[in-house]
């Protein structure tokens, strides 16, 4: 994770002191805090795996923006709501709705502090439903921007990961492996690493259009995904490949970052931050 420099604009929260934020806060800063997950990756890849794509990929917008940028990083919200993988061992998980107050909570104390901008960097699908639910909270109740940010949702390049790879490599695929490899090769046990042959690739392959996730799809658990509960061609997986793909989400993130300090919600009331 980026270190806090000296004269830098970009700040992790619990280094302040309380004292600062009178001045930090007339800047109208963002704040920006990483939803992760705890949770079984397969045999192949750490219960970190979330945590440690969000903070990499949060570590690099930091390089994209630049030291001007005032941006304060919160603590990650390293456990989250992880229902779906529960049944294997290791799993971390909050309640749905334990999960949706604690980020209320801390999005609270953020406004409190005179912070008006606010990004969740979501790393994990199953968080989607708690950080939505929570940013419409903190919309109504605290008048604050908060912007949900899956980085899963920014879309690729053509042509970069396959098509149906994208579709049904839903956990522990191609695309976190190699991610993971570039960002901490030494959690990989690459010799567990193999083609985990999705439910939803063997489904369509026989004709059906539901899906586990898709314009119609029925609720799961990481088993029904696959044994294993990985889902998607971690046999693929290249260093080379989870660079790329870093790299194009941390640009897209970082324009995400641009965007929630430039806009200006006509809620914002007159008298500005601290209110």
């Amino acid at each position: 994770m980026t270190d806090s420099k000296p004269h830098s604009k970009i700040r992790h929260w619990q280094e302040l002191a309380s004292s600062d934020f009178d001045t930090i806060a007339a800047d109208d800063p963002v704040a920006v805090m990483v939803l992760a997950a705890i949770e079984q990756h397969g045999p192949h890849l750490p219960l970190s795996t979330d945590l440690d794509i969000g903070l990499g990929l949060l570590d690099r917008v930091c390089r994209e923006l630049g030291d001007d940028f005032p941006l304060l990083i919160l603590p990650p919200l390293a456990v989250g709501a992880s229902e779906e993988h529960q049944l294997f061992p290791g799993t971390l998980s909050l309640s749905p709705g334990v999960a949706t107050n604690v980020i209320c909570g801390l999005g609270e104390s953020v406004a409190r502090a005179g912070v008006r901008r606010l990004i969740l960097l979501n790393s994990h699908g199953g968080n989607t439903a708690v950080m939505t639910s929570a940013a419409l909270h903190l919309r109504r109740c605290r008048e604050m921007l908060v912007v949900k940010a899956s980085y899963m949702k920014l879309g690729l390049p053509e042509g970069l990961v396959p098509v149906d790879e994208l579709r049904h490599g839903l956990h522990g695929g191609l695309v976190e492996t190699a991610m993971m490899m570039h960002l901490e090769p030494a959690r990989v046990r690459e010799n567990s690493i193999q083609d985990f042959v999705p439910a939803g690739k063997r489904m369509a392959d026989d004709g059906f259009s539901l899906a586990p996730e898709g314009e119609a799809s029925y609720a799961w658990l990481a088993g029904d995904l696959h044994p294993s509960g990985v889902a998607g061609k971690a046999s693929d997986a290249t260093a080379g490949l989870g660079k790329q793909l870093v790299e194009h989400y941390a640009r897209g993130l970082a324009d995400v970052f641009r965007d929630a300090r430039r806009l200006d919600p006509p809620w914002f009331r007159k008298k500005g931050p601290g209110r």
